[in-house]
Order: C-alpha cells, then structure tokens, then sequence
C-alpha cells in the first residue's frame, strides 16, 4: 500500500493523483476497486481522482474486466499520448533530443552535432532542439525535458559537478536551460537516466531493489534501493567503474590502475585484443574476431567476463537487489563469454543471495539513453517528490 502524505489540500489531491497514475501504469489496466484497495483511498475518493483523470484525458475506459461476484468492473488505462517529456543524451559529439509519450515511446528526434564541446554550445543545442519538438507536440502538454550526463551530477541542486567527457566542472546546467526554455528541468547521471527508464517502464517496472550496469565507454552503476534511486550525497555513488579488483593493474583513464573500468570497458577490450593481435582493431571487429573463434580474442574476452562476474557478485553481496540489469552499448559482447559470467557470478555470491535475483542483459543505444532520459521526467509525474524546488514540475492539469 502507498502511503499518503500529509499536506494541503491541493497537494494531496495532485499527490493522490500520481498515485493512482502509476497504479493504472504499472498494471497496464486497472478498475477503481483494484485501486481503491492498492492506495487505501475511499471508493468516492478513487472516484473522483479517476474522473478528473479521464476528464483530463490522461486516463481512459478500456475494457471491462472479470467479475468477483458483483457486476463486472470498467478497467482503466493510461492514454500515452495525452501529454509529453523530451530527453536529452549528451555524447561526446552530439546532442540527441527525443520526444516521447507518457510511455516513453519515442514520437520524434533531433540530433544536434556539436563543433565544440562548451556548456554555451551544448544548451544551444538543447534549446534548439527543444524549441523544434515542441512545436511537433502541437496540442498536447509537454510536461518538461530530462538529461542525461555522464559524469558527477547533483540531480536535486540541477548541478553538473564533472562531466566526463566534457571539461565541465560544477556547471548549473538546470538553471542555464531553464533561463532559456519555460518547462521543468531535471538532469542527473546518464546511467541513472537508464535506471529510471528501467524502474518505470522496462524489465525492473515495480522491483524495489534493481541494479542497473552500463558497459561501453566506461562502466556506470544505477541504484534502485527500497524503491528510491540512490544518488549519494553529491550524485556521485554508483561509480562502478573505478571500483579497484587490482592492486597493480592496467592504468584507467581517471589515472588510477586496477580499476575495473580498465579492465572490461569497450576501449579496454579493444586495446588487449589488439596487444594479442599484433595489430589494432576496434571493438565491433574484436568481437567479431571473438565470435569467429580466434582463441586469444576469446580469452580476452573471458578474462574480461570473470573479472565483471567478481564485482557483480560483490554488489550482490553488499545491496541484495532482486534483478540485475546489464546495459549499455557494450552488453553485446556479453553472449561471447555468458558462461565465464554466469559461473563466476555464481560461485561469488554469498551463500542463497544467487538465489535471490536475475540476470537481464539489454542492449542499448544512444536513442535509448535518450528515452532514459525522459523517464527522470516521467518518473516526477507518476511518481512525484515533493521537496523544495522539486515542485516547479508542470502538474497533470497544466498545459
């Protein structure tokens, strides 16, 4: 059950009404004595929240389902395409913009290359981008723009600490777009972008204990723990990649050695492929090399799959989570060496916590990152906190 909040009255009204949103989400479909009994609200009072939610064009009457004895009750859904969110993804060359529906389906796309890598030239960018979608969204409300950044990012304060592909450094990022676009902003880790678009809408909808793992570029950790996405104090837990599994490895790009991004990120695969080679490849040609056989790309690779299979197990062990998602543009290399993964994962995990959860292994792409994005957005909707400057979100009745 859900607990509601104390507050004003117009304050618990918008707060029933997310909860309801996200009951009718999280099922698909629901009636009003399903969630009645979920949030703990009186039928009248579920009843009046449905209605203006229909009246709203948020929600709809779909089907009608089984009986329990009584006469059949009218099931409700959510209308995806009664309102918008845009995410944006920052690369290191590019700006992608999507705008999805309240399901984050994709409806339209911009990509902005980027000449130069300067905060001015990425909100420019953004802006342009955002200005473009909008317009394309004609009617129905936009409800704000999420981003995804790589890097140390202080979600609640809108600050970007470090970007790690960009020489940014505790850059205002909310602040300088919302001066310049008249939506809600939110930004916050790219990884913790992928785990929110998890959380809500893919494989982790409705767990309360999910990890998400990136693997690509670098390595990146999103924490759903007790239902909350974990953050730390400044944004910067979930730094997966700089965990350190040796005292003397290979040297990482955050000039420390041992850490495990050093050892399993693409540009890592791709360099010792290359060392067994004799020549350089990249890491579309070194896991194909892998998949056509070659014994020492194999062993990189399976190397590589033991040592992820190790630093998995010890997050299992320390967090408990109920499903581990592995993501990101490099989990494609992860059917060469599955079983090197799996055995080691296995045999690490203190004893019964193997038992506890599942292994997902999703592949992503930029546009993907994006729809992440968004979801930080979504998420505020149907799942929303109230806290300070948090409350400048659109509501459900705004345009």
């Amino acid at each position: 059950m859900r607990r509601i909040r104390r507050g004003s009255k117009a304050l618990i009204r918008e707060i029933n009404q997310a909860i309801v949103l996200d009951k009718v989400r999280t099922d698909g479909m629901a009636s009003r004595s399903e969630i009645a009994a979920f949030t703990g609200l009186s039928p009248a009072t579920v009843s009046g929240i449905t209605a203006e939610l229909v009246e709203y064009g948020l929600l709809r009457e779909s089907a009608i389902g089984e009986s329990a004895g009584g006469r059949r009750p009218v099931l409700l859904e959510l209308v995806g395409s009664a309102g918008h969110a845009i995410g944006v993804k920052v690369t290191e060359s590019a700006v992608l913009v999507v705008l999805t529906d309240l399901n984050a389906e994709v409806v339209d796309r911009r990509l902005m290359q980027l000449d130069h890598h300067s905060v001015q030239d990425v909100v420019e960018a953004i802006v342009v981008a955002v200005a473009e979608l909008t317009a394309d969204a004609a009617t129905h409300p936009v409800h704000g723009l999420g981003v995804g950044v790589a890097g140390v990012v202080d979600s609640r304060n809108g600050v970007v600490h470090h970007a790690t592909y960009h020489d940014w450094r505790d850059v205002p990022l909310a602040r300088l777009l919302e001066e310049r676009i008249d939506m809600a902003v939110i930004i916050d880790n790219d990884v913790n972008a992928l785990t929110a678009h998890e959380q809500l809408f893919g494989a982790g909808r409705d767990v309360s204990n999910l990890l998400v793992i990136s693997l690509g570029r670098g390595v990146g950790l999103g924490m759903v723990l007790d239902g909350e996405l974990y953050r730390g104090v400044r944004g910067g837990a979930g730094e997966f990649g700089h965990v350190k599994l040796a005292l003397a490895g290979r040297v990482c790009a955050c000039g420390q050695d041992g850490c495990l991004e050093a050892m399993v990120s693409n540009p890592a695969l791709a360099m010792q492929v290359s060392e067994r080679l004799g020549r350089d490849v990249g890491i579309l040609e070194a896991g194909e090399i892998a998949r056509a056989g070659d014994v020492e790309a194999i062993d990189v690779f399976a190397s590589a799959a033991r040592l992820l299979g190790v630093a998995v197990a010890n997050l299992v062990n320390l967090l408990n989570p109920e499903l581990v998602v592995i993501s990101g543009e490099g989990a494609w290399v992860l059917d060469i060496t599955s079983p090197a993964f799996e055995d080691t994962l296995d045999s690490h995990c203190f004893d019964g916590l193997r038992d506890d959860f599942d292994v997902v292994v999703e592949t992503w792409d930029d546009e993907a990152w994006a729809c992440g994005a968004a979801s930080l957005l979504l998420g505020q909707l149907f799942q929303p906190s109230y806290r300070g400057q948090e409350l400048r979100r659109a509501s459900f009745t705004g345009g």
